[in-house]
């Protein structure tokens, strides 16, 4: 007698195992999109680079009264590394605050907003190789008396929040009191109206002050800190880094950087401030901070 013949049955799989492998198949078709994804092809096949500055930063990134436009040293910086890319530059207003925050979720392809490099910052975000360093310092009142930073025990100095002086103050001086302002010139109004004794920040940025300031203020002569500045860009981007950086060490091999320093903060700008230290690797200026 043949043996019985019985008909296969048909396994109908479970609704949430359905789901789930609905779920994996997402992801990873998401991980190629994500892995093939290139800030610098995305750059020059739009044509336009937008770079993230400051427009409260006089002479940094500003407002030019006169246009309305915003403009100054990282701005022309910024445009100079499109023109290199072969590009054309779209410059976006940001906060000193919402700078990392805007890059890492695409509004803008790159900061130029006085961004200084901090260990904490390196693991955010990508920096290019510093294009300048400069002291972080301290503005007072002339007729204070201090002179170095130890005199400032006790006192309180206003700053923007989220910024490197407010980093650097917290690490190496505690016994300072910290208050801080969403821009610089809200600090400044605050230091003018005697509710802090001072105004710590880029001495780039402080220059301004100095200046309006016809020998009321002065800065104290012993940096808080010496600090790196650099452009900033999205993790996991090594295309566009290297074409950054490209374009960077020709800007400063063509004498492009000291031009637009000069411009802005050198010979030809009323704060005649030189240009001390010049490009040089992020990993350098990693190591010296250690």
């Amino acid at each position: 007698m043949p043996g019985r013949q019985f008909a296969a049955k048909k396994v109908i799989p479970h609704p949430a195992k359905r789901l789930i492998k609905a779920s994996v198949l997402f992801m990873a078709l998401a991980g190629i999109g994500q892995a093939q994804a290139n800030e610098l092809q995305d750059v020059k096949a739009k044509g336009s680079l937008v770079c993230g500055t400051l427009a409260t930063s006089d002479p940094m990134g500003f407002t030019d009264p006169k246009t309305r436009k915003v403009v100054g040293f990282d701005v022309d910086i910024c445009a100079a590394v499109a023109k290199h890319l072969g590009v054309k530059m779209e410059q976006k207003t940001l906060t000193v605050d919402a700078r990392i925050p805007e890059l890492q979720v695409g509004r803008v392809n790159i900061l130029s907003a006085a961004l200084g490099y901090t260990h904490d910052r390196a693991k955010q975000i990508d920096f290019t190789s510093s294009h300048f360093q400069n002291p972080i310092t301290v503005l007072t009142l002339a007729t204070s008396a201090h002179s170095k930073m130890d005199d400032l025990a006790g006192k309180r100095i206003g700053m923007t929040s989220g910024s490197t002086a407010e980093y650097w103050l917290r690490k190496k001086y505690p016994n300072i009191t910290i208050s801080t302002f969403q821009d610089m010139p809200s600090a400044f109004m605050a230091f003018q109206q005697n509710k802090v004794s001072g105004l710590a920040g880029s001495q780039t940025s402080e220059q301004r002050y100095l200046q309006a300031g016809k020998g009321k203020f002065v800065i104290v002569d012993e940096p808080i800190n010496w600090e790196p500045q650099a452009l900033g860009i999205k993790k996991g981007e090594p295309q566009f880094l290297a074409a950054v950086n490209n374009a960077l060490a020709d800007m400063e091999k063509d004498g492009e950087t000291d031009a637009i320093w000069n411009k802005w903060l050198g010979e030809e700008s009323i704060y005649k401030m030189p240009r001390v230290k010049k490009l040089v690797s992020i990993e350098v200026v990693d190591k010296s901070m250690n």
